[in-house]
């Protein structure tokens, strides 16, 4: 709750209607203000497009690994083996690291995967026309939008097939540490890097034609990842590259839904498929927030003046959502005039797999369209549920019928 407000937390809200109410309620109240997050810490919360966008790229605001989930309760080398990447690291450790990564993670390499990605899609549309062939609902999050970027990122990155379901249950309790208990989060956490080692090790002795092989294999001189910079990258991308995706992918379906008008016009013009991918990145994004930053000097900004030293909490869904910046910035509309949003950060934290989860959202979404003429929610007047995530914005499951 707000320090001195009864406004509802954002992040612990479970409908997209009463998050969205609270974001609008905290935008009211000022750009920039003090918030106790529900673990009860104090930060600075930023909802103003303006003031997101300068403190997203602001020398002066620093990644801290110490304000990551259940940070003082993990053991240094298992957060040292989660935590060196560019998600927590500053420059010129940052600068490095960044370098370095995107040698491997290349443009080329995702646009590569065209074929792939949408091969994967047609397969799993296939499984759900068999599940709802009698008219049953599916759930698009289990049929389509949680395993199309898992297989993408895993393939990419060479993880064997049988191995793949464990990392729903490790990621889904990482990524949302914040809400789950401290042993359950180290546990899972402890998986999923001893894991990455053994995967790092058996890459090393047989490299292939993958993105960890790469990742292994690449030198700028003689500077090359470290094994703690090696399993962060991997446990970053297997986090990152697909949680934000499912949610993008489900969210965009949800939207278009609840939206018949949006919905007829991309399917008369498919060309508007990338449109509708960056409205709802705007308008209902994936991610609630990047991870915190700490203030390494005063920052005056938004009319308040942040002390150093400070905790500082952006709202990528407020800013986007900033009707300074964003005509009637409830509204999902396609053929909105394009505008920057900051879904995906800006400045040195800008995500490098954004290209990769446009891709994949485009492709899943308009082949969904394409192949179910017919599809509708299944029950439409009840929101699906929201899960509980600082980080985090999608939904538990979408029942759907195809038609």
């Amino acid at each position: 709750m707000a320090v001195g407000s009864p406004v509802p937390s954002p992040f612990t809200e479970t409908t997209g209607t009463a998050r969205s109410a609270a974001l609008d309620a905290l935008t009211t109240s000022g750009p920039v203000q003090r918030f106790t997050l529900f673990n009860g810490v104090p930060v600075w919360l930023v909802t103003g497009y303006p003031e997101a966008r300068a403190l997203l790229a602001h020398p002066a605001m620093a990644k801290d690994p110490e304000v990551v989930p259940h940070a003082k309760a993990t053991p240094a080398d298992l957060h040292a083996a989660m935590y060196t990447s560019v998600l927590t690291a500053n420059p010129p450790h940052h600068t490095r690291l960044r370098k370095l990564v995107t040698a491997a993670f290349t443009v080329r390499r995702v646009e590569m995967l065209r074929p792939r990605v949408q091969e994967i899609t047609d397969g799993l549309l296939d499984a759900l026309d068999e599940a709802g062939a009698d008219g049953a609902p599916v759930d698009l999050v289990a049929g389509l939008a949680y395993p199309l970027p898992i297989t993408v990122i895993a393939e990419l990155l060479g993880v064997p097939v049988a191995d793949r379901e464990a990392f729903r249950g490790w990621s889904s309790i990482v990524i949302n540490g914040s809400v789950h208990p401290t042993d359950t989060y180290l546990s899972a956490a402890a998986d999923m890097v001893a894991y990455l080692r053994d995967m790092i090790s058996e890459k090393r002795r047989s490299p292939a034609d993958d993105l960890l092989s790469a990742l292994i294999a690449v030198r700028d001189g003689q500077d090359r990842l470290s094994e703690d910079e090696l399993s962060s990258m991997v446990f970053l991308l297997l986090l990152a590259g697909h949680e934000t995706t499912v949610n993008l992918i489900s969210g965009a379906v949800y939207s278009l839904l609840c939206h018949p008008e949006q919905l007829r016009l991309v399917r008369a013009e498919p060309g508007r498929l990338p449109a509708v991918v960056e409205e709802q990145l705007r308008q209902d994004g994936p991610k609630q927030t990047p991870v915190p930053s700490v203030t390494t000097a005063p920052i005056t900004i938004g009319g308040v003046t942040i002390p150093r030293g400070d905790v500082v909490v952006v709202s990528l869904l407020a800013a986007n959502r900033d009707p300074e910046r964003f005509a009637e910035p409830d509204r999902f509309d396609i053929t909105r005039p394009a505008a920057p949003h900051l879904a995906f950060g800006h400045g040195l934290h800008h995500c490098l797999g954004a290209p990769l989860a446009r891709l994949e959202g485009a492709i899943a979404v308009g082949s969904l369209l394409r192949r179910f003429p017919g599809l509708r929610l299944a029950d439409p007047d009840t929101e699906p549920q929201r899960l509980p995530s600082l980080l985090m914005n999608g939904v538990a499951d979408l029942p759907v019928v195809l038609g």
